[in-house]
């Protein structure tokens, strides 16, 4: 009988995986560069479920000096003493952060347990002078620099970012707790926070000068995450797994692997991601479903993209500079930012010339979450009265239903929100090609012909869609542009069926009022 593997899905405890014999994929040779590149403070920005908690942990247990849990490791092999450090983490990610009580409760409940473990009376009720005081004590008592491991650091922002008030009081809380590691340096051997972004106006980077952002380097861009190397090194068993259960070779299981939950990006170089949240999940239920996107819904880029009217359309494919990327304020959040630090864009190219990212969606997974969670909600289609299935909406299409996708986008659009702009033309245009983009099909607007434009053009691989679309005009107009335009002329020759669809949408009802077809 094979051995089971234990695939350790969500594990955030190092040691629990080790004493566990669950699989770990080697991350201790990024813990060699931390110490030999001479920084002190360091800052890791990835979304969520992407291991940042468990390489901050695997930190832990170095510096506490578990060698035992190392053994065949990376680490194993470094000229390090292995003796225990004082190590102090604030864990920020175990609240919702719902209150500022909230946070209070956290930083009490964590305080004191660094002062009962190093034997500490606190003189005032106050955090920052009581953490201040840990520091020098834990060091005096150890004789030696402490290392200060902040998990989520950010959390209590982040699920802030729609209340000002308790934003605020947040943002002050921690900056004041924070300005300690500036302020105690001298007993500090390092300090290491992670989080999902670098906010402005917060202490701790604009007292700290020399943090260390190591978000966007290249040396650090495969920290968290699976690579294919290491997929292809470290999954054997699974792969193989898969392969059987569904009679297909080990190549067709890795192309579909690939596919779901590769394609992230965190670096100039192509050093390209699989989702390790999904991908340990695969292996161990040997499904392919949207794990990552299932474990949490996207509240908070619902808000952002409801309340500053983001256009989606053009948010697929934008290009932005570093930091564009990096950072949020709180007075003009950037949706571009928020949507690439939660995992739902990442780096499709970099141009040096420029300095510029091309940003998209990652993988197929991360298209199903658009589809699934943010486009319904977004547009209201969530209700039983005006059901959009996305997988129907394709079928049809594919299999030349006309009047079957037809009357899913009347649908679709009659529940489109009140907040999204459909008095013009071009938003009815964007509308469409943004859904048929994450739906997976060719489709381009303003398509260019030697008489006219084509205001969409589908292409599926039985057919050709040339759909013109007039606003508060009639079907028949824009079906009668179709053929004085000689639209289809270009695809009349070849095995694809042309079908020509005139559209009539109303800005009043806000939908799509009638069609004509004609193949």
């Amino acid at each position: 009988m094979a051995d089971i593997v234990r695939y350790p899905i969500g594990e955030q405890s190092f040691e629990e995986i080790r004493e566990r014999d669950c699989l770990y994929v080697d991350k201790t040779p990024f813990i060699e560069n931390v110490i030999e590149s001479g920084g002190k403070y360091y800052f890791l920005g990835r979304p969520r479920r992407f291991g940042k908690s468990l390489f901050l942990n695997t930190l832990q247990c170095f510096f506490e000096g578990k060698r035992h849990l190392f053994k065949g490791l990376y680490a194993d092999t470094m000229d390090w003493e292995w003796e225990p450090y004082p190590v102090l983490k604030l864990d920020l990610n175990i609240e919702k952060y719902q209150t500022p009580e909230t946070l209070d409760a956290v930083i009490e409940k964590t305080l004191r347990e660094w002062e009962r473990r190093y034997g500490i009376t606190p003189e005032i009720d106050n955090s920052s002078v009581r953490f201040s005081d840990i520091i020098r004590i834990a060091s005096e008592k150890t004789g030696k620099g402490v290392v200060i491991l902040v998990d989520e650091y950010d959390k209590p922002l982040v699920n802030n970012l729609h209340n000002k008030e308790n934003f605020e009081y947040c943002r002050n809380r921690l900056a004041a707790l924070y300005s300690n590691f500036k302020s105690s340096a001298d007993h500090m051997r390092l300090v290491f926070l992670t989080g999902v972004s670098r906010f402005a106006h917060l202490s701790v980077f604009s007292d700290l000068n020399n943090i260390q952002d190591i978000s966007f380097d290249d040396e650090y861009a495969a920290i968290c995450g699976i690579t294919e190397e290491e997929l292809l090194a470290n999954f054997d068993a699974g792969i193989d797994s898969i392969a059987a259960k569904y009679r297909k070779d080990r190549e067709q299981i890795v192309e579909k692997l690939r596919t779901y939950y590769d394609g992230y990006r965190f670096s100039d170089e192509e050093t390209y991601i699989y989702n390790p949240y999904s991908l340990l999940s695969v292996m161990q239920k040997r499904k392919f479903r949207n794990y990552w996107i299932a474990s949490g819904t996207p509240s908070l880029l619902l808000k952002q993209m409801k309340k500053f009217d983001v256009d989606l359309e053009s948010l697929l494919h934008t290009h932005c500079g570093q930091d564009g990327l990096s950072g949020l304020d709180l007075d003009n959040p950037n949706p571009v930012a928020l949507f690439f630090q939660t995992g739902y864009l990442t780096i499709k190219d970099y141009d040096f010339d420029t300095d510029i990212y091309t940003l998209g969606l990652p993988n197929e997974e991360v298209k199903a979450g658009f589809l699934e969670y943010l486009l319904p909600r977004y547009l209201n289609t969530g209700s039983q009265d005006a059901p959009f299935l996305v997988s129907e909406f394709v079928r049809e299409f594919r299999e030349g239903d006309v009047e079957g996708f037809m009357h899913r986008l009347q649908s679709l659009f009659a529940s489109v929100s009140y907040r999204m702009r459909m008095d013009q033309e071009i938003n009815v245009h964007n509308g469409l090609l943004m859904l048929m983009l994450l739906v997976g099909l060719s489709v381009q607007t303003e398509y260019c012909t030697s008489s006219g434009r084509i205001d969409l053009f589908v292409a599926t691989d039985r057919f050709y869609y040339i759909i013109e679309l007039k606003l508060d005009g009639t079907a028949r107009e824009a079906l009668d542009q179709i053929n004085s335009k000689g639209y289809s002329l270009p695809f009349a020759i070849g095995n694809r069926q042309v079908i020509k669809i005139g559209v009539n949408f109303s800005t009043q009802t806000r939908t799509l009022v009638d069609w004509l077809v004609e193949p």
